[in-house]
């Protein structure tokens, strides 16, 4: 205890803060790179003028509450006002469209990865780089502001993400991650940089725009994992801290994506290896050894912290209408006068759903709140329905529900393993599904018919990741890779449980896949008429 207590009063620590979809979350980490504290703030997307958003206001507010839980623990359990770190790391949701004017004004509210209303930009930007560019990326927001001739494209001074502004404003940096620029515009795997060919080629296709400002101009710079991104200023302190207690002058890493940080939490930076982040959105990441042979709509092309090739089977919606069923149980067991815990709740309904049929017993539903882009829908409808001949019990249900949470992410990945003959040894799963041991492991064994394992520490996440790019930038040794220094200082010695697929079970999901392809039809329908 005296040894933590000594590493927090010497700012030996390392702060993590991720701005998840749902959740901020800030984690405090020792020399062991082991969590000493945490504390967070959760928040909701709002549905405004019909683009997802969240307000300035919420981002700050969230920052500075889940700053202040983590180092009241802090003090509860050391008895030390938290006043130096070693480094800090921040973290969010990839993607997304924030722009500034010169007076460092945010011109249009915040429009997130989730908004799926840059089809147009996505298509024309993808046939013109001979790339595949999704609908969240920033470029493809960008582009269809000019498309769309949007007062504000003439007054755009800087462009970045949320994770990238949080970092500008406390450190006075324009910069981002090369993995969370991944996700803004295609990288130069060479250069670990944006592609210069594809930013003249952006150029010139506005160009008939006149418009005052050249791409490159208005980008964040990119830097990769271990390289100093700037330091807490003084204004960053009062933004971050409402105490005023944190000293400024701490190293920032460079800002990352969600994407990164799952990578860097699981141990999945090495080729061959693969991680499924799973929370609101899912998405699974292949760190690839070689390029693919075509562009696919359906594959990201992204990179790890360190600037390796990544390819990302992302969807768009995981556990929203999940966790939705399970509030409705919730209300249930309230209404006949029983009061259950959630987390019990949760591990009862999912340990049930390995009860049922290998294939769902023919029950099938869709999760989708928001778009899903995976399959081509705009908006989404989360529907479930089944047949008359179904096996409707609640153990198929849960199946059903559990499967479908992984269903548009499969479709991804099965162009990279069945199209592309994309080889992985494992996949490590992480994010709240996979609290209850083994259910969700299970379950995505068979979607993608290989290992999945979870490690003690999977419940950690993205904040625990950011903070361990924030340890590596501090505490490497010369020349020592990322992948190493993860290997050799963080998980060495790792409990980690691993769930091998079941072939009846590996069949039963490709049977549910079938009926949730030719189901597609129901929720096209959903979408087109239920207003």
């Amino acid at each position: 205890m005296n040894d933590v207590k000594n590493a927090i009063q010497n700012g030996k620590t390392v702060l993590g803060i991720e701005l998840g979809s749902t959740r901020i979350k800030a984690v405090l980490v020792g020399e062991d790179n082991v969590a000493i504290a945490s504390g967070s703030h959760d928040w909701e997307n709002s549905y405004v003028d019909n683009i997802w958003t969240y307000s300035i206001d919420e981002v700050w507010k969230g920052l500075q509450d889940s700053y202040q839980k983590m180092a009241a623990e802090v003090q509860q359990k050391h008895g030390v006002t938290l006043k130096k770190i070693g480094a800090i790391g921040f973290s969010a949701m990839m993607h997304g469209y924030m722009v500034f004017d010169k007076d460092e004004q945010l011109l249009v509210p915040f429009r997130t990865w989730r908004n799926n209303i840059t089809e147009q930009a996505s298509t024309e930007l993808t046939k013109h780089f001979n790339y595949n560019i999704p609908q969240r990326w920033s470029i493809a927001h960008l582009y269809q502001s000019i498309l769309n001739e949007e007062d504000h494209i003439h007054n755009i001074q800087f462009q970045t993400t949320l994770a990238g502004y949080v970092h500008w404003k406390l450190t006075g940096k324009k910069v981002l991650g090369v993995g969370e620029a991944s996700g803004v515009f295609p990288i130069d795997l060479d250069t670990k940089s944006y592609n210069k060919k594809m930013i003249d080629q952006f150029d010139e296709l506005i160009a008939p725009q006149n418009l005052s400002w050249k791409l490159e101009d208005i980008l964040p710079e990119v830097l990769v994992a271990g390289e100093n991104a700037g330091t807490l200023t003084e204004e960053g302190v009062k933004l971050l801290d409402v105490t005023g207690e944190l000293e400024a002058g701490i190293p920032l890493c460079p800002p990352e994506g969600d994407a990164g940080t799952g990578m860097v939490a699981t141990n999945s930076v090495a080729k061959r290896t693969g991680n499924v982040s799973a929370g609101t959105s899912a998405f699974a990441m292949v760190v690839m050894e070689k390029d693919l042979s075509k562009v696919h709509p359906e594959i990201d092309l992204v990179t790890t912290p360190s600037g390796n090739l990544v390819a990302m089977a992302h969807s768009n919606n995981c556990t929203s209408d999940l966790n939705a069923w399970v509030g409705l149980f919730e209300e249930f067991t309230q209404a006949i006068g029983f009061e259950v815990d959630k987390n019990k709740l949760f591990e009862t309904l999912f340990e049930k759903a390995l009860q049922g049929d290998a294939d769902g017993g023919g029950l099938l539903s869709y999760g989708y709140l928001s778009g899903e882009h995976m399959t081509h829908f705009e908006e989404g409808r989360p529907l479930f329905t089944r047949s008359s001949e179904s096996n409707f019990n609640l153990a198929n249900f849960m199946r059903t529900h559990l499967y479908t949470s992984f269903g548009a992410m499969k479709i991804g990945m099965d162009i990279l393993t069945k199209e592309e003959g994309v080889k992985l040894d494992e996949v490590l799963g992480h994010g709240g599904i996979f609290k209850t041991e083994g259910v969700a492991q299970s379950i995505l064994a068979a979607a993608f018919n290989v290992p999945v394992s979870v490690m003690e520490t999977a419940g950690e996440g993205g904040a625990w990741g950011i903070a361990l790019l924030g340890s590596y930038m501090i505490n490497k040794e010369e020349n020592e890779s990322l992948e190493d220094y993860l290997n050799g200082k963080v998980f060495a010695g790792q409990a980690v449980k691993t769930v091998s697929p079941d072939s009846n079970e590996v069949e039963g999901f490709e049977q549910f896949m079938e009926r949730y392809k030719n189901g597609l039809a129901i929720e096209r329908a959903a979408v087109d008429n239920l207003r």
